[in-house]
């Protein structure tokens, strides 16, 4: 059953209520790190000398709940910290530097430069940042429900822009018989023409997950695809053991199994340094591109680029302007048609 619409009155109702329990949170925290330091200064005057902390440490966002986190330290260790407001707005598969502190477990005291950030825009059309430094963005498609190509070609474009990998995972091949999955197959083959590896597979049969996992190993991967192709199933079916990473996450930020709502990092088996992270959040699911310039959509289409800037006009559409170098390319067979209607129906859509 679908929820009702809510008007935009309401949204901004329900922003507020949720920018005052943020506040508040924030409030609190800040009073817990302000009396720590409070602490520390009187056991100095009192010992007539600095108190030696421990050394600063490097570790990886792993979940995020408010000023909670979970840290990944470099020997997979989890560790309760609170992050301080000036620091910046740390999200899942951040790098960071923390301060262990005692009973309080650690304190986030700065941001490391992230290589990439995925963001999506809220009700308000803000963007909202779910996860930074990916390595490889996993767009899973489906026989059912049937592809959408301006979905798939979403995903992909924004894996261009942040300058992630991308794989186009196909699931429940199962469900099809040897000619039928040759043809669907088939139809993807101006992806992998565009060098975007396809990887077959089935959570329930041949031909199984082993090309999937051998591809995310050593990678910081997350899952993107339209509602119904399986998404759910191929995470449990790659985290075996997620409900007892669950556990160690939830104990870590101390708030309860609840707090994996949020974009959540795990490892992927057999754990350990080596092993690859895959970042699971409902953000991620509802994800979808905010504005663009035209620029920028074209960026997001590999394809477009040696003939970028060889149109007649500098503001070419690529639609019925004369001496349109992309659509000669068409033309030519150097672009697929499907592509270029899914640039043009993404235009109409995000282009500000």
């Amino acid at each position: 059953m679908r929820g009702r619409r809510l008007s935009e009155r309401q949204r901004q109702r329900i922003q507020a209520v949720q920018e005052r329990r943020r506040q508040r949170l924030e409030s609190r925290t800040n009073a817990i790190l302000d009396q720590l330091d409070e602490d520390r200064a009187a056991a100095a005057d009192l010992d007539g000398d600095a108190v030696a902390s421990p050394a600063p440490r490097l570790g990886t966002v792993m979940v995020r709940h408010g000023a909670h986190l979970a840290v990944e330290d470099v020997a997979c260790n989890l560790h309760h910290c609170m992050t301080r407001s000036n620091i910046g707005d740390p999200v899942c598969g951040d790098r960071v530097v923390w301060q262990p502190c005692g009973d309080l477990g650690g304190v986030v005291t700065a941001l490391e430069p992230r290589d990439n950030l995925l963001s999506r825009p809220d009700c308000s059309g803000r963007d909202k940042p779910l996860a930074a430094n990916l390595s490889l963005m996993a767009v899973v498609v489906a026989p059912r429900p049937p592809p959408s190509g301006f979905l798939l070609d979403q995903y992909l474009v924004a894996a261009e822009l942040i300058g992630v990998h991308a794989l186009v995972v196909v699931a429940k091949m199962d469900l099809l018989d040897a000619a039928a999955a040759a043809d669907f197959l088939d139809a993807l083959t101006p992806y992998r023409a565009l060098t975007y590896p396809i990887c077959p597979i089935s959570t329930k049969g041949p031909p199984g997950l082993d090309a999937l996992t051998g591809r995310l190993t050593g990678e910081t991967a997350i899952l993107l695809g339209q509602s119904g192709v399986g998404k759910s199933s191929l995470v449990q079916a790659l985290l075996p053991n997620q409900d007892i990473q669950v556990g160690r996450l939830s104990a870590a930020t101390g708030l309860g199994r609840h707090t994996t709502s949020a974009a959540t990092c795990y490892r992927l088996p057999p754990g350990g340094p080596d092993s690859g992270r895959l970042i699971d959040s409902p953000g991620v699911r509802s994800f979808r591109l905010g504005d663009l310039t035209q620029a920028e959509l074209e960026q997001g289409f590999r394809e477009l680029a040696p003939f970028l800037g060889r149109c007649r006009f500098r503001d070419c559409r690529h639609l019925e302007e004369p001496d349109c170098a992309v659509r000669a390319a068409v033309a030519a067979g150097g672009i697929d048609r499907r592509r270029l209607a899914c640039f043009h129906n993404l235009r109409e859509a995000l282009v500000r």
